[in-house]
């Protein structure tokens, strides 16, 4: 029964699809260096129409990396985006028939030039030192619904610096306060009740604090000469920001990922590339790219 009732939905000339794209993390900041923010989180409104024979041209985001001087605040993370014909859903910017997810914003660093938040899907936390790194700014470019949120502000305390920590999907990155750093922000759970989370910030480092990475997949700041960790992969999470010592660098954002899903009443895709993991459970044909392909429905 399944397999006939396949064969004619096939004959309809369309599936029907679920998608979640997530950027590239943003990399942490240097010496009390804020958090990376987290790369965009965007998810499906309604089910997508897409015909079959189509390509889709997959890209999923690196991952930024972390600041390795003060004068430079850690890299953005780059884009995911799926790319054919008839896709109704495009932020704008993103280009014709493109769904795109942006990447997060690196933290910010110690010195002045390099002190506030990158902005991005999620925007990094601000260093600290003797003026307050600003907060970088979430969902920019400006995308309806939001992909992400802000980062926190670093701290102004003279001699124990505190650095902020990157916006996440599911909330704004934590303020520092005197020597105490901020936490990342949330993340978001894809599907719901999955127990998935996905684009968590990371935490600010800082001299005698550090914050932690949000939803326990972005990456926790540094304290002292500590090391801050890395973004976790394949989540789009910030990168945790290093504390003391320009020689220490700031934790890498996590790679980014995109997933699309469809009823398992519909047939496989006619051909995939980029070595996608494929499920078949709960109901549902899951295609998870942890790297660059493309799909053929």
């Amino acid at each position: 029964m399944a397999g006939i009732l396949a064969l004619l939905l096939g004959s309809r000339g369309a599936v029907s699809i679920e998608y979640l794209l997530v950027g590239g993390g943003g990399g942490g900041g240097c010496n009390s260096g804020g958090g990376g923010g987290a790369g965009g989180f965007r998810k499906s409104s309604t089910n997508l129409t897409l015909p079959f024979g189509a390509t889709y041209t997959i890209t999923v985001g690196n991952s930024g990396a972390g600041a390795t001087s003060v004068s430079a605040r850690g890299s953005s993370g780059g884009d995911s985006s799926i790319a054919g014909t008839n896709i109704t859903e495009s932020p704008s910017g993103a280009g014709t028939n493109t769904i795109k997810a942006y990447g997060g914003g690196g933290g910010g660093s110690n010195s002045t030039g390099a002190r506030a938040g990158g902005d991005g899907g999620s925007g990094g936390g601000g260093g600290g030192n003797d003026g307050a790194g600003a907060a970088g700014n979430g969902n920019t470019p400006s995308t309806s619904p939001s992909q992400g949120n802000n980062g926190g502000t670093g701290s102004t305390s003279s001699g124990n610096f505190g650095g902020a920590g990157g916006g996440g999907a599911g909330g704004s990155g934590s303020n520092a306060s005197g020597s105490v750093s901020g936490d990342g922000g949330a993340g978001s759970e894809w599907p719901t009740s999955s127990g998935g989370f996905y684009a968590g910030g990371g935490g600010g480092g800082g001299y005698t604090d550090s914050g932690t990475g949000g939803s326990s997949i972005g990456g926790n700041g540094a304290n002292g000469l500590g090391s801050p960790t890395a973004g976790a992969i394949n989540t789009g999470s910030g990168g945790g920001g290093s504390a003391g010592g320009s020689s220490v660098a700031g934790g890498a954002g996590g790679s980014g990922v995109v997933i699309i899903r469809y009823v398992d009443t519909y047939p496989a895709a006619s051909a995939t590339t980029g070595s996608p993991t494929i499920t078949v459970s709960g109901g549902y044909r899951t295609y998870k790219f942890t790297g660059n392909g493309s799909i053929t429905f």
